[in-house]
């Protein structure tokens, strides 16, 4: 059976694949030219991750594919609806980035309270001659511990997030319309510690905390907008490694210029791969191109979790 991993697959997934009669593709094809690859190729399974989209055009002119799989947790770039209508599978990797993903954030929040992202420009810049200037200006940050820390979502990757937070000394305020309350677990020297997590209301999350991380799909509007940025505390910083147009990036340019919101940090973008510019040249918000998920454990985890879920699926 002939898979194309066409946003590739980590070396471990494609050898479990191969051990398990499966030929394993890892070329990158262009999107215009994947239908007739697939044709040509007889490839039955179909391994995307955020770059390729499978979309109803691509569905039905590849008659051949079984099943579609997306490395990763969001399946916005998968007509997913439709491919099973048309008899696909269709699989993901929920749990293999959670860690990866909650990692960047503080990443993003420890380099942003000390203005990191903005030090990293200029040192090279005026390092070398306005060194005590410089020191001056990034003299001002934050410490994390004791801040309160909003998660709106309390999935995996919410809830590893919230671990993280807590082993800092943070504070913690959780929204989810899906939950009423929850537990969480953290293990801390071989030894776990239970949480009991109560849900509080959107507007609380937004008055009450320091800084606010998103943590929830893909959505047709902005969760967060101008009128929920007024809502937030003067001074409070926000971070999106969720997924792009889930906060409104004209709304927090806005609120940056006149400082009600300090700092904000982006992983993912309304307009991938073509971020806005103004977003990309703001001294006030720190960037990463998507790369939440992309460590090389999160990649060792998602191609093993990927390959056992269609050995299983296919094999038996």
């Amino acid at each position: 059976m002939n898979i194309l991993a066409n946003d590739g697959i980590s070396s471990s997934g494609k050898t479990l694949l191969e051990s398990n009669g499966f030929s394993v593709n890892i070329v990158n094809v262009a999107q215009e030219q994947l239908i007739n690859f697939i044709n040509d190729k007889n490839i039955e399974v179909l391994l995307v991750r955020s770059a390729t989209e499978v979309r109803k055009k691509l569905i039905d002119n590849c008659k051949n594919l079984k099943l579609i799989g997306r490395g990763g947790v969001g399946m916005d770039n998968i007509d997913v609806d439709y491919a099973k209508q048309k008899g696909l599978k269709v699989i993901n990797t929920p749990a293999a980035s959670s860690n990866s993903v909650a990692e960047i954030v503080f990443a993003h929040l420890f380099g942003s309270v000390r203005f990191l992202y903005d030090s990293n420009r200029n040192m090279p810049l005026d390092g070398d001659v306005n060194f005590k200037k410089l020191k001056k200006n990034y003299s001002l940050g934050s410490e994390l511990s004791g801040k309160t820390l909003g998660i709106i979502g309390f999935g995996r990757i919410g809830q590893a997030t919230a671990r993280i937070a807590l082993g800092v000394g943070m504070k913690i305020l959780v929204h989810d319309p899906n939950l009423n309350s929850t537990n969480l677990c953290l293990e801390i020297l071989n030894k776990n510690l239970d949480f009991s997590i109560k849900i509080d209301s959107f507007e609380d999350v937004l008055k009450n905390s320091d800084f606010i991380t998103l943590h929830t799909p893909s959505q047709k509007k902005p969760i967060i907008g101008k009128k929920e940025i007024e809502m937030m505390k003067k001074g409070a910083g926000i971070i999106n490694a969720s997924r792009g147009g889930v906060v409104d990036e004209d709304a927090i340019i806005e609120n940056l210029d006149k400082n009600h919101l300090s700092f904000a940090a982006f992983d993912t973008f309304i307009n991938e791969p073509n971020p806005s510019i103004r977003l990309l040249m703001h001294p006030k918000i720190s960037l990463t191109p998507h790369i939440g998920a992309a460590t090389n454990e999160a990649q060792d985890r998602i191609g093993i979790e990927l390959a056992e879920q269609i050995i299983e699926l296919l094999n038996n």
